[in-house]
């Protein structure tokens, strides 16, 4: 079976005695022969990838994740379920939470500057959970990173060194790529720091289902190894044009291809999370499917169709109070372009619409009954606004809280929970939240670190239902709950 294997991310425990031997490979290119010469060919010529190599390695960069011990909580089997079976009614299958000691782990990845004064791109999957990020620059110093903001659904993260005069990457167009073009994937597979691998473009836009986030990666069978992930593709030029992500294979190391994000969506990434701390991520409003998907879907069912295409999208659905719906699309339609730019595939269309924000317009053209017909709509975030929405944490909801200390959890009898130690005028205040209350579960997720609220407060902001509801206790053991909305345009952002 097929792995999709995301996280080139290379375990110091991982890499040891059994590592692979690793080959120089070289590439010699024949210029095309005389006889095949016409007016009407390109004559081929030999192509020097030396230039490409050299300058792009001095932007991408090696990654050292540090991961400390922590508790955390774990489902494990009852060893004697097997024996009682599920006598006692609990319904969990024999599993248990536990709190476990996870040990400290390290790992390694690769990152490309862009920027002369310290920012540097790699993927969320390399440092998402990073306690400390150290980075070797090309000339071998090392300097600590920290994280500016983080993208799950395009597994894009940029981080910032301070540092200055730094060797930025020149960024290019991967709109402009073509396939069977030459490409160089830069990084530092298995910890072998500055590696270089060349390969071509196989395909472009491609969706794998891999993740439940934006796709639309660039193919190429430039070689891609655990270690990867977060460098480099260059062009010829050595112009970066796409960020290694992930590798397609049957047993976690390179057999053939490896994803890169391209800098299309790169670009509008990194931008919103300098200026917003968070993706500004535009939604046309519509479910469905490539065109060809659902004509073979339907074939399998004995329907014969004719949607006047066989390239597009098809409409399953224009979600409620979306902007497609707005504009008048339905279930049935086929989208074949976004403002003139053709969307044969999801993946090109989730391409086409990274690059926008909430609140900007554009031209939907597609088909009904076979008939062209253009739609203009603006598009909305997930909240089905257009207002921009900012990064929100505990200071921005007027609240201070720490964790508990051990005595503190002894005395009241608790394994977790984050405490309130300062409180003015906020969403919190405004709850009936106060100084002293301990928030044990937020939307069901246990309060452990403020990382773990953190990471609730985001989730919501970014989603359609934006409410925190609160499970709490007070300082003499009682139960209280509370909800905190934060559709307020105060919180949510300006307009």
């Amino acid at each position: 079976m097929n792995k999709k294997v995301f996280g080139s991310l290379a375990l110091a425990f991982a890499v040891g005695a059994g590592a692979p031997t690793v080959a120089n490979s070289i590439i010699d290119l024949v210029s095309t022969s005389s006889q095949s010469k016409s007016a009407s060919t390109p004559v081929g010529q030999p192509i020097d990838l030396t230039y490409a190599a050299e300058n792009g390695m001095k932007s991408v960069v090696y990654l050292k994740v540090t991961t400390n011990s922590k508790m955390q909580m774990q489902s494990i089997q009852d060893p004697f379920f097997d024996f009682f079976g599920d006598f006692f009614g609990q319904g969990n299958g024999g599993r248990q939470q536990r709190q476990v000691q996870v040990p400290k782990r390290q790992g390694s990845g690769s990152g490309v500057i862009i920027s002369s004064d310290g920012y540097i791109v790699t993927n969320n999957h390399v440092v998402a959970d990073a306690d400390e990020i150290l980075v070797k620059l090309s000339d071998n110093r090392e300097v600590k990173a920290r994280i500016i903001g983080l993208d799950p659904s395009t597994d894009l993260a940029l981080l910032k060194v301070e540092e200055k005069n730094l060797q930025p990457i020149a960024i290019a167009d991967s709109d402009n790529l073509k396939i069977g073009e030459w490409v160089l994937a830069i990084g530092n597979p298995y910890g072998l720091t500055s590696t270089v691998t060349a390969g071509i473009v196989s395909a472009k836009a491609r969706t794998l289902g891999a993740s439940s986030g934006i796709e639309s990666f660039i193919q190429t069978d430039a070689a891609i190894n655990p270690g990867n992930s977060g460098g480099a593709l260059v062009n010829a030029k050595g112009e970066l044009v796409g960020i290694n992500a992930m590798l397609y294979s049957q047993t976690g190391s390179y057999a053939g291809y490896g994803f890169a994000i391209p800098t299309t969506i790169m670009n509008k990434v990194v931008g919103d999370l300098k200026k917003f701390g968070t993706v500004q991520r535009a939604l046309l409003g519509v479910t469905g499917m490539d065109v060809s998907s659902y004509i073979s879907q339907q074939h399998e069912k004995n329907k014969e169709v004719d949607l006047g295409t066989l390239k597009g999208i098809y409409v399953e659905e224009a979600t409620s109070d979306g902007a497609a719906q707005e504009g008048g699309l339905q279930k049935g339609d086929v989208i074949t372009a976004i403002d003139g730019k053709a969307t044969d595939s999801f993946g090109e269309m989730q391409e086409i619409l990274a690059s926008y924000k909430p609140g900007d317009q554009v031209a939907v053209t597609y088909l009904r009954d076979k008939k062209k017909r253009i739609a203009r709509l603006t598009l909305r975030n997930a909240q089905g606004t257009t207002s921009t929405v900012q990064s929100i944490g505990a200071e921005e909801l007027g609240v201070g809280m720490r964790t508990l200390t051990e005595m503190e959890k002894r005395e009241l009898n608790l394994t977790h929970g984050l405490v309130v130690n300062a409180i003015r005028n906020g969403k919190f205040q405004e709850a009936g939240i106060t100084k002293g209350i301990i928030l044990l579960q937020v939307n069901d997720k246990p309060m452990r670190t403020l990382e773990d609220f953190e990471a609730v407060v985001k989730e919501v902001n970014m989603s359609s239902d934006r409410v925190l509801w609160i499970r709490a206790k007070t300082q003499s053991g009682l139960n209280r709950s509370f909800t905190v909305e934060l559709s307020d345009p105060k919180v949510k952002g300006k307009k």
